[in-house]
């Protein structure tokens, strides 16, 4: 193929623009970025000679290799992986990931460490190359390629790319960047060391370098006057040394291992810039044998909500990379979480639907679920109220002590996505449960305001038989929800849930520690014996004096409404609505409708209350059509919902206003 010119897709354009204005604030992670890049290129190969050992052709030892050349300008990155075709170069170097392009954009937020940190996670990371070099060329061969099918492919960074094909003996991918004036110290030994013993010491791979030693400088020449010798300097021996541990992680002693390695290495393998939040490291034996080091990260990627990506685990078998985001180790409610997985027992050519039957890898799926819920628990024992930490310190251990509020800051980044394995993990439900938490109507919940289930229950009043919560959009709708007034009037706790997966999550738990979960905002009204006998008294009496008006109302609503009752809930307000113990919640419904999905018409119960004086005004009122229509949508739209017929609701209004 002679020389080609291909514009970049707009996207990577407008991405190069910003690497080549200095987007990361550390200019040096664009080697761990190349170096992750090869290591990555070297997995597939193995991957991939599992099936056809040819393509390790006549070097099978597996490595990646740093050069550079001071006269040059030039540091080069080279693997004897995969490689590239032609059009494997054009599609992977001039578009964005498929997965990440309108997202990536997207997200872009002109914060250069936010900005930095999601080139990393969306797999863009060769560009950060342009951060030192003015420009990169790329040479490669896929493996098992003719030499004569070679590329070169040749960027400057602006606008466009050139490729064309080259004779190349070697497998793999040379990235060749030439430097910028001012990023010069990346063509020096130390320089390089120091990154890759930072970023990429934990690469299974060996990364070579160069040996180089002193050599003093030449004599000069006797009838020379000023005498003396050349300069020394730095000159290469032709021999090789390896610069990184070149040993997995995982396969390390856990005494040999401290903090700042673990942290390095989850920063690694999930292209995060800051430090995971908590992690655990662990050899199962037994049946199935296998080695995990999960890590929970400290704050959510920008996909998190796409459930459509896979969990970030990646799986090895006997050390030998197999494939990334491995789904079938950990469920979707547990995506976030990020590791590996080294199995004893599978085969090494496992398929992505032999992990879907396979009872080892449900073996493994199910003990990775129970250690991440255990790092769970483990953290949220340790999350207390500032005031209940007082005078307990002292006899912690650090590593106690610094657990102390992790757990609040993982549930304010996952505890939503937490909530989706009440309905997809029901064996783990339970435990669960316990680790969820709430906002609440008490001015006792000290906790960043949250309280879990056990505590509410700890709290509950003499006599109250259920676990009460109300559903909403908002924390302020849910706080100024009429349906709360009786719950106020006598002090009875009530959880207010604002996740739009609550609604969801709770249809499948009615009770939490034998104790009933009940919606303030379903069913009739009973407090049981929290209501007194006089109280429930004078709620018959008031139904029975309201017959004719509720008749009235029924018949006036009848197509809006799927009853019309008086209630005692109420305290403040004139009218509320609620739906029936086992129909489906408005708030619900709505969201359904919002997602493009079918939901059935809810026709709710409308609540009066007998002592406000609107409802009094009623009976007899020559405007009672109107009115009854004005209670409905105003208990509507307090409850967060819009009238049918917004222009009708108004002049109605108006009329009376008027």
């Amino acid at each position: 193929m002679s020389k080609q010119t291909h514009a970049f897709q707009a996207e990577v354009a407008q991405l190069l623009h910003l690497v080549t204005h200095s987007l990361y604030s550390n200019q040096e992670i664009f080697l761990r970025e190349l170096i992750s890049n090869a290591s990555d290129a070297c997995d597939k190969l193995r991957f991939e000679a599992l099936n056809n050992t040819a393509l390790y052709e006549d070097a099978p030892e597996l490595q990646v290799r740093l050069s550079f050349d001071k006269a040059a300008k030039t540091l080069t990155i080279t693997d004897n992986g995969i490689g590239m075709t032609a059009q494997e170069a054009i599609d992977h170097l001039g578009t964005i990931a498929k997965s990440g392009t309108k997202d990536f954009m997207s997200k872009l937020s002109g914060d250069q460490k936010s900005d930095a940190q999601l080139i990393g996670q969306f797999g863009v990371g060769f560009y950060s190359g342009f951060i030192v070099a003015e420009k990169i060329t790329v040479e490669t061969r896929r493996a098992g390629a003719a030499a004569a099918e070679g590329v070169r492919w040749i960027s400057g960074g602006t606008g466009d790319f050139e490729v064309e094909t080259i004779t190349r003996a070697e497998r793999g991918t040379s990235v060749i960047l030439h430097l910028r004036e001012e990023a010069l110290d990346y063509a020096n030994s130390w320089k390089l060391k120091e990154i890759v013993g930072k970023y990429s010491d934990h690469i299974s791979l060996p990364i070579l370098m160069e040996k180089e030693e002193w050599k003093d400088g030449e004599l000069i020449e006797p009838n020379n006057e000023e005498g003396g010798r050349q300069p020394g300097g730095m000159v290469k021996t032709g021999e090789w040394e390896t610069i990184n541990k070149a040993s997995a992680l995982w396969t390390r002693p856990k005494k040999d291992i401290t903090e700042e390695q673990y942290a390095d290495f989850y920063k690694q393998i999930s292209r995060d810039f800051e430090a995971p939040l908590t992690w655990t490291h662990n050899r199962v034996e037994g049946s199935t044998e296998y080695t995990q080091l999960l890590y929970i990260p400290g704050k959510a990627p920008q996909d998190l909500w796409n459930r459509d990506k896979k969990a970030g685990i990646k799986l090895y078998v006997k050390r030998v990379f197999i494939m990334d985001e491995a789904e079938a180790l950990m469920p979707s409610y547990l995506r976030f979480v990020k590791g590996v997985v080294d199995s004893a027992d599978l085969p090494l050519n496992v398929s992505r639907e032999l992990l879907q039957e396979s009872r080892d890898v449900k073996a493994i799926r199910e003990g990775c679920t129970k250690r991440v819920l255990s790092m769970l628990e483990d953290l949220a024992k340790h999350d207390k109220a500032p005031e209940a930490t007082e005078g307990v310190t002292d006899v912690l251990s650090e590593e106690d002590k610094a657990k102390i509020g992790q757990y609040s800051k993982f549930y304010a980044e996952f505890g939503a996505v937490l909530k989706e394995g009440l309905g997809e993990d029901f064996g783990n439900q339970a435990r669960l449960s316990k680790l969820l938490r709430f906002a609440s109507s008490s001015d006792t919940v000290s906790v960043k305001g949250m309280t879990s289930l056990a505590d509410y229950k700890a709290r509950m009043k003499e006599g109250q038989d259920a676990i009460y919560y109300i559903t909403a959009d908002t924390l302020a709708a849910a706080k100024n929800s009429p349906q709360l007034e009786v719950f106020k009037k006598k002090g009875i706790e009530v959880l207010l849930m604002t996740d739009r997966v609550d609604e969801w999550a709770l249809n499948f738990v009615h009770e939490f520690d034998g104790t009933p979960l009940q919606s303030v905002a379903k069913g009739a009204f009973d407090l049981g014996k929290l209501q007194d006998e006089e109280e429930k008294k004078a709620a018959e009496d008031a139904a029975e004096t309201f017959k004719p008006v509720l008749a009235k109302l029924k018949e006036a609503l009848k197509d809006k409404a799927e009853d019309v009752r008086v209630t005692s809930r109420l305290v403040d307000s004139p009218a509320c609505l609620v739906v029936t113990d086992d129909g489906m919640s408005m708030q619900l419904a709505r969201m359904l409708k919002q997602a493009g999905q079918s939901a059935p018409e809810v026709k709710p119960v409308l609540e009066v209350n007998p002592e406000h004086a609107l409802v009094k005004k009623l009976d007899g009122s020559v405007h009672f059509h109107d009115l009854a229509h004005i209670l409905f949508d105003q208990a509507l739209l307090a409850e967060g919902g819009l009238p049918a017929d917004p222009a009708a609701y108004v002049k109605r209004v108006n009329a009376l206003l008027s």
